[in-house]
């Protein structure tokens, strides 16, 4: 078997599902890539492409972590064996990284928030990220910010054109 040019490429992420508050209302500090246990109908109801992070957040119990408030839809060709929408899912990391993650939270007032939700060679993986909240000043100079370089995109752009 002939092997195609370039090397190995990067593997493709089918997104499911997306956090867009979450750098809103949070600064990141780190991300992880984490897996997630999941039941069969679970995974075939992400599979559609039904799931939703808004309210969901990561806590560490017990050397664990695990993932709370994630919906994922039930299946709706499921029977008497379709999970509950909202249960709480186990995430797998190494230790070295739990027990880091561990005394960052304790140390730094910090959040663990996930970022997304992708399908990666197949198995569903977790963007998790380590996080600092934003209060309301910061977030109003982040769109502040946000404007002023669509404002100097935009002018660069007619500039181009030859509008200006």
């Amino acid at each position: 078997m002939a092997k195609k040019p370039g090397g190995p490429a990067k593997p493709a992420r089918h997104v499911v599902a997306t956090n867009r508050k979450a750098r809103h209302n949070y600064s990141i500090l780190e991300v992880f890539e984490t897996g997630i246990v999941l039941l069969g109908t679970e995974v075939k109801s992400l599979r559609e492409g039904k799931a939703s992070l808004v309210d969901a957040y990561a806590t560490v119990d017990d050397g664990e972590v695990w993932l709370r408030n994630l919906h994922i839809p039930e299946y709706h060709h499921g029977t008497w064996t379709n999970h509950e929408p909202r249960r709480t899912r186990k995430l797998l990391l190494h230790r070295r990284q739990i027990d880091g993650l561990i005394g960052k939270i304790r140390d730094g007032n910090l959040a663990l928030v996930p970022l997304s939700l992708y399908f990666s060679e197949g198995k569903v993986k977790v963007e998790l990220a380590l996080a600092r909240g934003k209060r309301a000043h910061d977030k109003r100079q982040d769109l502040a910010r946000r404007d002023a370089q669509r404002e100097v995109a935009r002018a660069l752009g007619r500039r181009a054109r030859g509008m200006n």
